[in-house]
């Protein structure tokens, strides 16, 4: 490692957020050539720190130096111009523009031109050194996401980043793309750039990274100086404070069919649409979805929570058809729903946490009085359910949008569960939370099964649905190809059904 200043250096930095304490007196830095794990719960910190370093917020107090030089990074365009380049969650990419043009965007040309030229043969570079294989002329609506994250990696290579934040870069990836994304990071790192990880998938930490600094509750919690020969679960204690054990499966009676998918088809929408799919969930049952993105899942998702209708084939609810796409009526039959994007549709991120807990059920009785909405018992029922889950936050009042990834998702888990659903359907329900809200959310799932309620659990992390699941169904374009009982499924064996293979795998 070298003896050179840091890459990057940030010195009692502190941020809040109202009465908040985001930040307090964080210490962090990144050397050349290294790959530094940023671990913590949701709502520790991470993303704010690397934010105020990104240029998107201001730190109250702290000095943010590079190579040894104290800067001041007030935008994003101060961050890159200081060699700092930031790979968010959600990705910043023009759908309607080409590879070549997202790259090119903002960037200048020659003699008053758009230099294609140039940014061509600067692709090259980047693929030749780090593996990020990009096709120029293809619109970037038709990437896979996968391809649109290698294409938010070269956009900022391409702008001369020398220190490259990836705040959650494999919650949705593939195993064979991330293997893939971890063989260009050590690529960067053995040209001499630095890389900060930030993730909650603690065995990939251990993999990639040579050392990681824990944030908890806006401080630095410790550090991890030999990740590799750290266990995972010393990692977690450090995170969260305290051991986490794995959920205990209750036992559950299973039930009558709250859910039967007969030859369903769909039109093409969004993603790929189903094609001849039988599927049954039962009362007391957690029924997994398994499938590399793409295949089929988003449609299955919206299909059982009413937001499309089939083209053919029957769609049947606790014995109730379905004919028409109704989410109203959906809601109203017992299907409780929590969407893949938490922020596009399932919170209104711009209105309070209070009106996202009832949005869905405003004209509830509980919630309105002769037709006028009731604040005080939002405002109540709100603040019930944000103790009953633990929802970090000041309170009812604060803006959805505020809430960190984890947090969300435990609101949007609070307003579902509240109203007692039959069938509860779940896609990628933990994506991006840390292990103490990831096993939060499991013992909730757990439970509902043991209550009687239904679960169709659609989620690309096969660990969590051999932890969840009573039966495995697999997805590969728009079909179920297998279904394995909880007792005979293997990564292996998914692994072959999710790649195509039919049979006795």
């Amino acid at each position: 490692m070298s003896e050179a200043a840091p890459l990057i250096e940030m010195r009692g930095i502190s941020k809040s957020f109202g009465g908040v304490h985001a930040n307090a007196e964080i210490d962090f830095a990144v050397r050349q050539g290294e790959i530094v794990g940023l671990l913590g719960e949701n709502g520790a910190g991470k993303t704010t720190l690397m934010n105020i370093l990104f240029g998107a917020y201001r730190a109250d107090a702290g000095r943010i130096l590079v190579e040894g030089r104290e800067v001041e990074i007030a935008s994003s365009a101060d961050a890159l111009a200081a060699g700092i380049g930031m790979v968010h969650q959600h990705f910043h990419l023009a759908p309607r523009l080409t590879v070549l043009e997202n790259l090119l965007v903002g960037m200048p040309g020659r003699a008053g031109r758009v230099d294609r030229a140039g940014g061509l043969k600067r692709l090259r570079e980047i693929e030749r050194d780090f593996g990020l294989a990009l096709d120029p002329p293809r619109p970037v609506s038709s990437l896979a996401i996968g391809e649109q994250q290698r294409l938010e990696i070269a956009k900022a290579l391409f702008r001369g980043a020398r220190t490259l934040i990836l705040d959650e870069p494999t919650a949705v990836l593939t195993p064979p793309e991330v293997e893939g994304l971890f063989t260009a990071l050590r690529a960067m790192a053995a040209k001499g750039l630095g890389i900060v990880f930030i993730s909650h998938k603690l065995n990939e930490v251990r993999a990639l990274t040579d050392r990681c600094v824990v944030l908890r509750h806006g401080r630095v919690a410790g550090h991890v100086e030999a990740p590799a020969s750290t266990t995972s679960s010393e990692m977690a204690r450090l995170m969260c404070g305290h051991e986490i054990v794995p959920p205990v499966r209750p036992h559950a009676t299973r039930g009558i069919v709250v859910l039967r998918l007969a030859a369903v088809e769909t039109s093409r929408h969004a993603g790929t649409p189903l094609r001849g799919v039988d599927l049954s969930v039962h009362a007391g049952e957690i029924v997994g979805v398994a499938g590399v993105s793409g295949n089929g899942q988003r449609a299955l998702a919206d299909l059982v929570s009413g937001m499309i209708a089939p083209s053919s084939g029957k769609v049947e609810v606790r014995g109730v058809d379905f004919k028409q796409a109704d989410p109203n009526a959906m809601m109203a039959h017992g299907v409780g729903r929590i969407p893949e994007d938490r922020m596009a549709t399932g919170l209104a991120t711009t209105l309070s946490l209070a009106d996202n807990m009832v949005l869905s059920r405003i004209g509830h009785p509980s919630f309105s009085r002769h037709g006028l909405v009731d604040k005080e018992a939002i405002e109540a029922f709100a603040e019930r359910q944000i103790r009953e889950f633990d929802i970090r936050c000041p309170g009812p009042a604060v803006r959805a949008g505020a809430l960190s990834g984890g947090n969300l998702q435990k609101a949007l888990l609070a307003r579902e569960l509240a109203f007692d659903p039959k069938l509860l359907v779940a896609a990628q329900p933990t994506r991006g939370l840390d292990v103490g809200a990831a096993l939060f959310v499991h013992e909730r799932f757990l439970a509902l099964r043991s209550g009687g309620c239904g679960l169709l659990v659609i989620s690309e992390d096969l660990e969590e649905l051999l932890l969840l699941s009573d039966r495995i169904a697999v997805m590969y374009e728009g079909r179920i190809v297998g279904t394995l009982e909880r007792s005979e499924a293997t990564i292996e064996r998914l692994g072959l059904l999710m790649s195509g293979v039919r049979g006795d795998a």
